[in-house]
């Protein structure tokens, strides 16, 4: 049964790694969460024994864009130690050749950073953007739009489906909160493409590529088993149940993308927690309104 729980503090002493989400839980696109930059940097700085912060996040970016993007909004870099993204773990599979050499890009110009090098792979595949109909692949960063209805990208998509082209999603994500606004994300693309008979490739949360990647790079700065990590994440179906997927514990941060359905204000309701948990078939091991 999920405990609801008032304060990271309350259950981080069983714990030595975190893999926290980024929206939602630290930031909001926009600035930074101040009670939970505090809460990460205490417990990094906690005097029995320090913890590892793993940022996991289901950006379709590599880890230095969004280390970058985090100073711009003004995340200090004491709150965290190493970031995953679910672009570094799809970029990987691009380059191993999961959708061929020559891709369809859709995205947004600021996500061409996804097509840097990747060193880390060996004899790499060489891509190539092109038009629709010359290519083998599809590559999703996002939409065009993070505003519009992704069913407008319905006509491109038959083209690629009757073509028989496999997407590779770089962000699982359905939608974000960029503030108070909230936008499509490549998930939805990708969701639309499934549901149309296509084939859609995922690499970010809930899918196990992005919390293998998170174990290399957390192996780097000390050795944790699986029971002394705890996940923290506002995304029933991404955060919590890619924890679930994994055997891990997970902290759900209710004020996020479910703070309506939860009715949070300060703390979620404990009847509409129950009742969406049981709708969802999900289960949490705690459950907070934000963090900190």
């Amino acid at each position: 049964m999920t405990r609801i729980i008032e304060h990271l503090s309350d259950v981080s002493g069983r714990y030595d790694a975190l893999f926290v989400d980024l929206w939602g839980c630290l930031h909001n696109g926009h600035e930074p969460f101040p009670d939970a930059v505090a809460a990460l940097q205490q417990f990094r700085a906690r005097s029995d024994r320090g913890g590892i912060v793993v940022l996991l996040t289901n950006a379709p970016r590599h880890r230095q864009s969004v280390a970058r993007q985090m100073q711009r909004i003004g995340v200090p870099d004491d709150c965290w130690d190493t970031i995953t993204t679910s672009g570094d773990s799809a970029r990987a599979a691009m380059y191993e050749g999961a959708v061929g050499s020559k891709v369809f890009f859709i995205g947004q110009p600021r996500d061409q950073s996804f097509f840097d090098p990747l060193k880390i792979i060996e004899d790499p595949v060489e891509i190539t953007q092109v038009p629709l109909d010359q290519a083998e692949g599809i590559v999703c960063t996002g939409p065009y739009d993070p505003m519009a209805d992704p069913a407008e990208l319905r006509p491109q998509l038959l083209y690629a489906k009757q073509k028989g082209l496999k997407l590779l999603c770089a962000n699982p994500d359905i939608v974000v909160d960029r503030g108070e606004t909230r936008e499509f994300c490549a998930g939805a693309i990708a969701a639309l493409y499934s549901e149309m008979g296509g084939e859609s490739l995922y690499f970010g949360k809930p899918h196990p590529p992005i919390y293998d990647l998170a174990r290399r790079r957390m192996a780097q700065l000390g050795d944790v088993p699986d029971d002394r990590i705890l996940c923290i994440g506002d995304g029933l179906h991404t955060d919590i149940q890619g924890a679930m997927g994994e055997n891990l514990d997970s902290l759900f941060v209710t004020g996020g993308l479910s703070s309506s359905e939860t009715g949070t204000n300060r703390q979620p309701d404990p009847a509409a927690l129950a009742e969406l948990l049981k709708r969802e078939q999900s289960e949490p091991s705690y459950a907070i309104g934000f963090l900190r």
